[in-house]
């Protein structure tokens, strides 16, 4: 009787590989893979092992045996080779431990649970999925959700697909903006007094709106350089009143040392005659203070004459720092809007991108998926590696990863044109 349900039990498990075996008569087992070891006499020694990174599974009473790159036929021949000569002992009905073979028949090998198999791209739910012998691209994206057109989940494609496009174009004047402003700025550093508007890229800014920017930055630039020439002028007119006078105070300053040393010899030669008694005392006291008024007024003009060289070299400081004042802010204003512009192109391209991607949305709402979507499978066996351009029907193999893509792109009248955002190289 046992014998009978041995045989039975075997004959069921080779039905069961040989099926399996049957659904994927070349495939060769590979990292990942799960195998399933059953002995029909002894149900205990029934496991499971997953190939490691070594290519070897670990077995009942055999431990570890490598296992990739062979056929589900050729781990079953070298298991079976290998179990023939192993004894393992077994509790029998009585307790005693018996000294047990396996027979090489009684063994099966089978591919448990293949690896799993990668769905990406415009699914509801990307990821891992389980692989099944004969699993085509259609079932793979059914288990994965379906086609899902609104995976950035958007909240209603058609408004804001019109947000976007009002915040495109508002990104669109501001560029021209930036733009205008840094060639002003250009302008303003090699003092010239005007840019030329040829040098602004076209954009989809209307004409009116574009040529009025230009417009008001030629304006800014014209007052610009207007306030840097009153002020430069007035501290060129300035420093030459300065000059002038401290050439003044100098003239000034001779002739009363001239006058202040002629008093001081006036005094002298007074003196002398007060002491030979020939004049009275009043015209000593006389020349006296006729030689502290000069030294005075000569005093005074050393310090008007000083007061006016310090204020002559202020302002020649001043005219000096004047151009390098201006470049400098000029510099700083010209870094602000590189910076802005850049912040802006990146905006742009982000905001196209959103376009793109609510326009095939609002496309596919409207009309459907229409198009079949583009299916690209990557096959890796070993060192191998393939990349198929498949369509739904395609079977899959165990490993493979499914990148699914929507095809349906939107026309021109449903999404408006999406200009390319122009690389502007800014200053040199």
């Amino acid at each position: 009787m046992r014998k009978t349900l041995v045989i039975a039990a075997v004959t069921i498990g080779a039905f069961v590989f040989t099926s399996k075996l049957a659904l994927c008569a070349e495939y060769r087992i590979e990292v990942g893979d799960t195998i399933e070891f059953n002995a029909a006499a002894m149900p205990q020694l029934k496991t499971r092992s997953t190939v490691s990174l070594d290519g070897t599974i670990t077995l009942p009473l055999i431990g570890q045996i490598k296992a990739a790159d062979l056929s589900s036929d050729e781990l079953l021949q070298a298991v079976r080779q290998k179990i023939s000569s192993k004894v393992f002992r077994r509790k029998a009905d009585d307790g005693r431990d018996v000294a047990t073979m396996l027979s090489p028949d009684e063994v099966t090998v089978t591919i448990g649970e293949y690896r799993p198999i990668y769905v990406n791209g415009d699914v509801s739910q990307p990821g891992e999925r389980t692989y099944r012998p004969g699993m085509t691209v259609r079932q793979a994206i059914a288990l994965s959700g379906g086609y899902d057109i609104m995976r950035f989940r958007s909240q209603n494609p058609i408004l804001e697909q019109a947000d976007f496009r009002a915040e495109y174009n508002s990104q669109w004047t501001s560029y021209v903006e930036q733009q205008a402003t840094i060639l002003r700025l250009n302008a303003e550093l090699e003092n010239k007094p005007e840019f030329d508007h040829k040098a602004m890229d076209k954009t989809p800014v209307p004409n009116s709106v574009a040529t009025r920017i230009a417009t008001i930055a030629d304006s800014q630039l014209t007052a610009s350089n207007a306030i840097y020439q009153k002020e430069k002028a007035y501290l060129e007119s300035a420093l030459k009143t300065e000059i002038d006078r401290v050439a003044a105070l100098s003239q000034q300053q001779q002739k009363e040392k001239e006058g202040a040393d002629f008093d001081n010899e006036e005094v002298k030669r007074v003196q002398d005659l007060y002491d030979q008694k020939t004049v009275p005392i009043t015209r000593l006291l006389d020349a006296r203070r006729a030689i502290l008024l000069s030294a005075t007024r000569y005093l005074q003009t050393v310090a008007q004459r000083g007061q006016s060289e310090r204020d002559r070299d202020e302002l020649k400081s001043k005219l000096d720092k004047l151009d390098d004042e201006r470049r400098a802010g000029a510099l700083a204003q010209l870094q602000t809007a590189e910076v802005r512009l850049a912040t802006i192109r990146s905006r742009l391209q982000a905001l196209g991108d959103k376009l793109i991607y609510t326009g095939l949305v609002r496309s596919q709402l409207v009309r459907g998926t229409g198009a079949e979507p583009s299916i690209v499978i990557y096959r890796q066996h070993g060192a191998d590696r393939s990349t198929i351009n498949a369509d739904q029907s395609a079977e899959l193999q165990p490993g493979d990863v499914v990148d699914v893509a929507l095809q349906k792109i939107p026309s021109d009248s449903e999404l408006g044109k999406n200009e390319p955002v122009p690389q502007y190289q800014g200053s040199n």
